[in-house]
């Protein structure tokens, strides 16, 4: 337990340390820059002025950077804690990273204080102070906190979590850093002009803010491994380079997958027609690799050796956020596709079901659902149609092209009368209307989040009424439903309306 809650403080604080420098070169930009030696091409009373004028724009504008220093810190003493890190590149750090807060801070502390009030009373005494203190953050405490980057290096690259795209950038952003960091440090006669100096800064920063996701990425991924099924499932986009790989980086990113899923869902609602039901039996045994440990199956049967594997073909009728209202009506009526089995929470009870996998014919839709929600391991379709024709059969197509989502194809009408169970399917259902009873009040979604120590539920309501199930006879082929059923015949039936609405995540902790 101390060992997972220390690899997860040290998640933390590399995503807290990607983000706040990023906020950090922005509030460079929007707040400090024209107050900053080397900034602008200002003559030095202007900037000066412009402290005076706008002093808490000043002090907002360093703020960021304050906590870049809190963050560093925060870093060093994670890394120390974990136990695949090598121990003494990382006290290393942790030493050096000290060597660079103190200076830094106490330079910004004075020029933010001290440096303001002089900055609105003595031009000159200002500057006087500015060249006693620029060198301390810009020089030696930019230099230990390079020092302590460089040890960044060492130590994640000695731990395996490294790639050589990251070996390659590190050579001229650290070189870049250097030259910035010592640049303020040399003679008077030979030292830069401080205009080099913030180029140099900026450059080194931009390039820092790669590395920083490049190598959080790597740490992510050595608690979240690619799996087969389910959330962590690679992603291809069905589409051309470059825009393919931008797609598929994006949503295979652990990253941002990290920062944005804490981000709270929207109520989400839309006017379903022409859900088509796909249903097998299939082998408990053969399920059970299909579902994360922490759930359990739903078997059937009196053995419980077979479990409902179901894949659901619908189209989406304007499909947004419920607060929209009337305007919803502008939102797209995708094709979309729900791969699942029955499964039950042992801790506390809830039922549900768990998607294997998802797609929908609308990337930005599938790539919001990717990241935003834990419960949804959304692809996208290279083409999806379901619609009937003129004689009733119900035609769909489901065509992932180059990418990674299901396939089929349905040609189904309306049967006659309702079937007659038997064989596996009337060892595990009393009658067709037990079937439907217990395939269609699904109103949870559930999958485990191990990392979390949490089970996570995506509470939705249908409504919808068992006499509006439609049984359909036809044909079905899919080489992703083979993959896991073989050869064994559908039970299938189609609902003409639904209507949907997602209403909250809910997340259950786990004991232990």
């Amino acid at each position: 337990m101390a060992s997972a809650a220390h690899d997860r403080n040290l998640e933390r604080a590399l995503i807290f340390n990607f983000l706040i420098h990023g906020v950090a070169l922005l509030f460079m930009v929007v707040f400090l820059i024209a107050a900053l030696p080397g900034g602008s091409s200002a003559p030095d009373l202007q900037r000066v002025a412009v402290i005076a004028e706008h002093p808490w724009r000043f002090r907002i504008g360093w703020l960021p950077w304050q906590l870049c220093a809190v963050a560093d810190l925060w870093l060093a003493i994670a890394m120390v804690r974990v136990r695949w890190i090598p121990r003494i590149p990382t006290v290393v750090v942790l030493v050096l990273t000290i060597a660079a807060v103190i200076p830094d801070q106490y330079a910004q502390a004075v020029w933010i204080t001290r440096g303001v009030e002089l900055a609105a009373t003595d031009p000159t005494a200002y500057l006087t102070l500015e060249r006693a203190i620029f060198p301390l953050t810009a020089g030696w405490g930019a230099l230990f906190y390079t020092l302590a980057a460089l040890g960044w290096t060492w130590s994640f690259a000695r731990a395996g979590t490294w790639t050589r795209l990251l070996t390659i950038l590190s050579i001229p952003l650290w070189s870049t850093m250097l030259v910035a960091v010592v640049s303020p440090l040399l003679p008077a006669d030979v030292r830069p002009s401080p205009l080099f100096v913030s180029t140099a800064n900026g450059l080194g920063f931009i390039q820092l803010q790669l590395w920083l996701a490049l190598v959080t990425e790597q740490v992510l991924r050595r608690a979240r491994p690619a799996e087969p099924h389910g959330r962590l499932a690679p992603w291809r986009y069905p589409g051309r380079r470059p825009v393919a790989w931008l797609v598929d980086r994006f949503a295979n990113s652990r990253l941002w997958g990290a920062i944005l899923e804490p981000l709270p869902e929207l109520r989400m609602r839309s006017d379903i027609a022409d859900v088509v039901y796909v249903n097998y039996l299939i082998d408990a045994a053969v399920a059970r690799t299909l579902i994360p440990p922490a759930l359990e199956l739903q078997r059937l049967g009196p053995d419980g050796q077979y479990a409902l594997f179901t894949f659901l073909t619908y189209r989406h009728g304007h499909f947004g956020p419920a607060l929209l209202g009337p305007l919803r009506r502008l939102c797209p009526s995708p094709v979309q596709t729900n791969w699942r089995l029955h499964v039950v929470d042992p801790h506390t009870g809830h039922r549900g079901i768990y998607f294997v996998t998802n797609a929908i014919t609308s990337t930005p839709l599938a790539l919001a659902a990717r990241m935003l929600s834990e419960g949804m391991p959304m692809h996208v379709l290279h083409r999806g149609e379901l619609a009937p024709d003129a004689d009733g059969t119900l035609r769909g197509a489901l065509e992932p092209g180059t990418g990674s989502a299901p396939d089929a194809a349905l040609a189904l009408r309306p049967a006659p009368t309702a079937p007659v169970l038997a064989g596996a399917w009337a060892a595990c259902f009393d009658d067709y209307r037990a079937f439907l009873a217990y395939c269609v009040p699904q109103d949870r979604a559930m999958s485990s989040q191990p990392l979390h120590a949490r089970i996570s539920r995506q509470e939705i309501e249908l409504g919808i009424p068992l006499d509006a199930c439609v049984p359909l006879d036809g044909t079905v082929t899919s080489r992703a439903a083979g993959a896991i059923v073989g050869d064994r015949a559908p039970l299938c039936f189609h609902v003409a309306r639904v209507r949907f609405t997602f209403t909250a995540e809910r997340h259950d902790r786990r004991p232990g």
